[in-house]
């Protein structure tokens, strides 16, 4: 089975059942998950770590049976670095790599599809990443 990477933004919608994004979040993951299967890497798991007191709780809502864990590989690392030193070179404020280089490095690498709702920065630095987005 395939595999296919899901964004902080996108399960955090639904484990906090935004009320904007709940529904599109929720019936993509659904659809996703017929014919892929779902992960994550340790930054998509830090950034929704934030909503939870304990790692089990966590672990609890994002069972690895529902959405696999994935290690970022080091040619990723690499990938992130060079993209957010173009992001610098184009204007860019931000002075530490951001998460959105580590995860699009990521889905790239690997030849993953990416679900998420935040497009812009992914489309820009990462445009053979097939997002599927609400856009």
């Amino acid at each position: 089975m395939a595999e296919m990477m899901v964004d902080s933004n996108v399960l955090l919608d639904v484990l906090t059942e935004d009320p904007a994004w709940f529904d599109w979040s929720s019936r993509s993951l659904e659809e996703c998950a017929q014919n892929h299967l779902l992960v994550i890497n340790p930054i998509i798991y830090a950034e929704v770590s934030i909503g939870f007191e304990r790692i089990e709780d966590l672990d609890a809502a994002l069972p690895e049976s529902m959405v696999a864990r994935r290690s970022i590989p080091l040619e990723a690392a690499f990938l992130a670095g060079k993209c957010f030193q173009r992001y610098r070179q184009r204007g860019g404020q931000k002075r530490t790599t951001l998460p959105d280089f580590f995860i699009g490095a990521h889905a790239a690498v690997q030849g993953l599809a990416l679900i998420t709702r935040d497009v812009a920065r992914y489309r820009s630095y990462f445009p053979g990443v097939k997002l599927i987005n609400p856009h």
